[in-house]
């Protein structure tokens, strides 16, 4: 098989690894790829628009497409690939909107009563800053369309809440994704990543991880778009797990087909672990990044088996497996992430970090040439590894980290260290 894999972050790096395992695979492509991707694929700059990458399958004769990125599923690549008769993974622009509008999100939450914060929509600077002044801090500000992970800000203050209006609505610093705000309960708790493909009928659960948005440790700093991941979670519970497959991802993907929309792909459920029980802070239409660096590696299945069947609405015939081992990632960025990273940087200490046991780096920001590797974006590497606990695997991934070198190069330091000093680790469901 001829698979295609669009996106050039880690996410898309570790999902090519996992396809290469498949003996079926002859070739791989990637578009944009990175300098990791390199060693897998054959990768190509361009083309980058829907059209231009519907002719780029079709000349190459690919037998697969997997989209990373969200905006390409909600700009409708899905549809296009299907119109000219192309398997692609991945859901079409309607399901997408499940990520593509949070209000979209929270009217169909609200109508099937779907377990999430409440939430207030607007449109007009001047009436959003009345109604935060008769509530309490902190607010949550969310943009409505994309923002690649950085549309969120919890204000602890009501000046920092009109602040992030003001951004959204009136400096347009997210441009129309900002257009629409919501304003929304904040809720306490630990927050949990569970990721399921879906076929449109049948859902099947991955193994829950938990990531970290801020920059820095003890979640200081503006939001990214992910510094480190673990899994599985020791929090997440049999009886927890259940619940939130049961009172929440399976009712999603009803609702959406009571709406006419058959949800196929990979549906992202961002939930927090309230006193009330799991509730929804957010849905993604797509891999998780960098939840897909934990979750992949723990997987003992076959991923290209896995998207065909969800492709080819065949996934009751199949089933997950999962390794015990844990799994962490940690993501080293370039200096000044994730406001203005700076790039060009050489890399070096790659393939000694590599040879640590239970170690995989998944490159992200990266560019190679001439037998050197460079860093080209923000979150620049997946220092990812596995361990009987959480404690080798945390051990295995700093030793890693700590043999990378480039310049302004810095990480979180503190990434499964609650799961490490949890003094016992709750009981995890069977197969996750």
């Amino acid at each position: 098989m001829r698979i295609l894999v669009i996106g050039g972050g880690g996410r898309e790096h570790a999902i090519a690894w996992k396809i290469s395992n498949n003996s079926s695979v002859e070739e791989i492509f990637a578009i944009p790829g990175n300098g990791g991707l390199q060693k897998l694929a054959k990768c190509f700059s361009q083309p980058s628009d829907i059209s231009g990458l519907a002719d780029f399958a079709l000349e190459h004769k690919i037998d697969l497409t997997f989209v990373g990125p969200e905006a390409l599923l909600v700009a409708g690549i899905v549809d296009e690939f299907e119109r000219r008769g192309l398997k692609i993974f991945g859901p079409t622009k309607k399901a997408a909107q499940i990520e593509g509008s949070k209000s979209f999100a929270k009217n169909i939450m609200q109508k099937y009563q779907i377990p999430a914060a409440v939430a207030s929509t607007f449109t007009n600077y001047g009436e959003a800053c009345r109604f935060i002044e008769y509530q309490s801090p902190p607010f949550v500000i969310k943009a409505d369309g994309l923002a690649g992970g950085k549309g969120v800000t919890i204000a602890e203050s009501l000046a920092e809440a009109k602040q992030a209006l003001h951004e959204c609505l009136v400096s347009k610093k997210f441009g129309a994704s900002g257009e629409k705000v919501l304003i929304e309960e904040y809720l306490e708790g630990q927050e949990v990543s569970v990721l399921s493909f879906s076929d449109g009928t049948t859902i099947l659960p991955m193994a829950p991880a938990q990531d970290y948005k801020r920059v820095y440790d003890n979640d200081q700093g503006p939001n990214t778009g992910g510094m480190g991941c673990y899994s599985p979670v020791p929090v997440v519970d049999k009886q927890t797990y259940q619940e939130i497959v049961e009172k929440i991802i399976e009712p999603t993907i009803t609702a959406l087909s009571q709406e006419g929309i058959k949800y196929k792909g990979v549906l992202y459920a961002g939930i927090i672990l309230t006193k009330e029980g799991p509730k929804v802070l957010e849905y993604n239409c797509r891999f998780g990044d960098p939840e897909t660096q934990v979750i992949i590696p723990r997987y003992q299945g076959d991923l290209l088996e896995a998207m065909l069947a969800v492709v080819e609405e065949n996934l009751s015939n199949y089933l997950l497996e999962w390794t015990n081992e844990k799994c962490i990632t940690v993501v080293l960025a370039s200096e000044g992430y994730p406001r203005s990273p700076l790039t060009g940087r050489e890399i070096s200490g790659l393939e000694k970090a590599s040879q640590i046991e239970g170690v995989t780096i998944f490159q992200a920001g990266t560019r190679s040439e001439n037998g050197k590797v460079y860093t080209s974006g923000g979150r620049v590497l997946n220092v990812t590894a596995l361990g009987k606990s959480f404690s080798q695997a945390r051990e295995r991934a700093y030793s890693a980290a700590r043999l990378i070198k480039f310049e302004g190069c810095h990480y979180r330091c503190d990434i499964a260290s609650r799961a490490v000093e949890a003094s016992k680790e709750a009981q995890l469901p069977s197969n996750v």
